[in-house]
């Protein structure tokens, strides 16, 4: 497997819009991206610093991953994501070495980029996502 960057870190909130004022007039990001996946039941807002980016999960759904994670967790870091060339070959490589997989194929993530998450009982009780821009 080859990872290339850190493609973003997903947070999770209760609001994307009660978050701006702190990303964009406290850090001085620029969100240049805000989106509803629906098939995840989330709304995403995203925020490019370098070659990573932040990317703000707001559940549109309480019966959202996201709206769980922040019932049980609060409002908080959910996931790192990384960047892959290949990521088919990339779950077949991790599941060899004994990670468990939640996505056993790639699907469609936000921004268009083909994703797969890892259990996070398997990764160091890190929610970790890796992710493909689609060629």
């Amino acid at each position: 497997m080859q990872l290339t960057h850190i493609e973003h870190i997903g947070i999770a909130v209760k609001s994307i819009e009660e978050q701006l004022p702190y990303y964009e007039g406290v850090l001085g990001l620029k969100c240049y991206n805000i989106e509803v996946v629906e098939d995840q039941k989330v709304k995403t807002a995203f925020f490019q610093i370098g070659q990573t980016k932040i990317e703000l999960l707001e559940p549109t759904s309480e019966e959202s991953t996201i709206a769980k994670f922040i019932e049980k967790r609060g409002e908080g870091v959910h996931h790192i994501a990384y960047a892959t060339t290949n990521l088919s070959e990339a779950l077949k490589d991790v599941e060899a070495k004994g990670v468990k997989l939640i996505d056993t194929q790639p699907r469609k993530g936000a921004e268009g980029l083909n994703i797969a998450f890892l259990y996070p009982k398997s990764t160091g009780s890190v929610l970790t996502e890796l992710c493909e821009h689609p060629k």
